[in-house]
């Protein structure tokens, strides 16, 4: 089966070569057929992250009524996560440079998602408080670890020219997860209860950890290596994949787009999680609706997400990160601030349908453009990042949104979220641009 598999990957690397410029839509970009399935297996493990994040809050109703919770108490359930996914996010990114770029991103990149995997099947089974509290924070640590390797690994095996345009097509993962994952909920729900999601959902990965070590080899990635070079462009790494040292590691510190990248993204995780945490519980309190229904749509976003995340991720390659950044901000800002109108399942619908536009598209774009600017501490610099920003972020979000809604209710809180995203302009403007736009 080996040799099948090299055979027809050698009669890929010539058809790719002698058919490229004659069957590819000028819309797409020209990639090795290993760049495409890498893209894939990427995109599958965003999915999968995607899910296991909405798992908790889709289902926060129910779990509140089970453990006798208050909104306070359930925010700061959640904020478990994310202390899990600032230290998992971290240490594997760090991980995962020491192990090595490249196809060697593929063993630290396993070991996150099989963390995250066995987390989230043990929740299903535990029975106190104390023991699902800790394992919130074991399945934060596969889903913040195994993100900025993910990231990072499809990084490594696309060409620089079209990065903003592979981790957009990789992060659609995010918004076909949030639609997807609400209805496998509500389906799960029809039969089982909020535990059996935990059960079936995070074993998705197991299939996806398969094919990333068939197609993640050596070979493979020297294949899309000589292929790059071939087509003129420029490779993803300078130098062959290497082990990186623990200095190195921390050098992205020092560069000001990882600091501005970190504040920035920090306000747009305050302000997704602020609206996302609480949602279904708006959706059942304000609206009237049942838990599937809401479950159902609160995932709108992610009907229109994948256009966002293909759109401003390919539109920064060619006209610059900064302003692909800047119109995602003006259309999170305004999104929310629609999302105060929310008195009915039909303005729900169509508020966050148009929020997907915007929901997921800057993190692709802040993911190129630390890629763009720290190259050889790629998965340490994507896991500081988002570590510090999305953990952070995640662990004050919930308890602080939750005492607002408790106390002066959601349209207070989404004008706080609001003045956050007006903050989150600042560190944008400091940004310094990675495209060479004339060019």
């Amino acid at each position: 089966m080996s040799d099948s598999l090299n055979e027809q990957l050698k009669e890929a690397d010539n058809a790719s070569g002698q058919q490229t410029n004659t069957t590819t839509p000028r819309w797409l970009p020209r990639a090795h057929p290993l760049s495409w399935a890498m893209l894939v297996i990427t995109t599958l493990a965003i999915l999968m992250n995607s899910i296991d994040r909405i798992i908790l809050p889709t289902l926060l109703p129910a779990i509140m009524k089970d453990f006798n919770l208050s909104e306070v108490q359930a925010g700061w359930i959640n904020s478990l996560s994310f202390f899990g996914t600032l230290s998992g996010a971290v240490l594997f990114g760090l991980l995962s440079d020491y192990i090595g770029s490249g196809y060697r991103r593929c063993y630290s990149w396993c070991l996150a998602v099989l963390l995250e995997i066995i987390s989230g099947v043990a929740t299903a089974f535990c029975k106190s408080l104390g023991a699902f509290q800790a394992l919130r924070v074991f399945m934060g640590m596969g889903t913040g670890g195994s993100e900025p390797i993910n990231v990072a690994l499809l990084g490594e095996w696309w060409q620089k020219e079209n990065r903003g345009f592979a981790i957009g097509v990789h992060h659609t993962g995010f918004p076909l997860g949030q639609f997807i994952g609400p209805i496998l909920i509500a389906a799960i729900l029809m039969f089982g209860d909020w535990r059996h999601a935990f059960l079936f959902i995070p074993l998705i990965g197991l299939i996806i950890v398969v094919l990333q070590l068939i197609i993640g080899t050596k070979k493979n990635h020297q294949r899309v290596f000589n292929w790059i070079d071939e087509h003129k462009l420029t490779r993803p790494l300078e130098a062959k994949p290497q082990k990186s040292s623990l200095k190195n590691s921390f050098s992205c510190l020092k560069n000001r787009n990882c600091l501005m990248a970190i504040a920035l993204v920090f306000g747009f995780i305050w302000a997704e999680m602020g609206i996302a945490n609480f949602l279904t519980l708006q959706l059942t309190r304000e609206v009237g609706l049942d838990l599937s229904t809401a479950a159902i749509i609160s995932g709108a976003s992610g009907i229109t997400g994948w256009i966002g995340q293909i759109v401003w991720g390919s539109f920064s390659d060619k006209r610059g990160r900064k302003t692909s950044l800047t119109i995602i901000i003006a259309g999170w800002i305004l999104a929310c601030s629609l999302c105060i109108f929310i008195h009915s399942a039909a303005l729900a619908w169509g508020i966050l349908i148009f929020w997907g536009l915007f929901r997921n598209s800057p993190y692709p774009v802040a993911y190129a453009l630390l890629i763009d600017s720290s190259p050889h501490a790629a998965a340490s610099s994507l896991g500081l990042m988002i570590g510090l920003a999305v953990g952070i972020a995640g662990i004050l979000v919930a308890p602080v949104s939750g005492w607002i809604i408790h106390t002066w209710g959601f349209s207070v809180h989404y004008a706080v979220i609001v003045g956050m995203l007006l903050l989150s302009c600042i560190p944008l403007a400091l940004l310094k641009e990675t495209v060479n736009v004339n060019k």
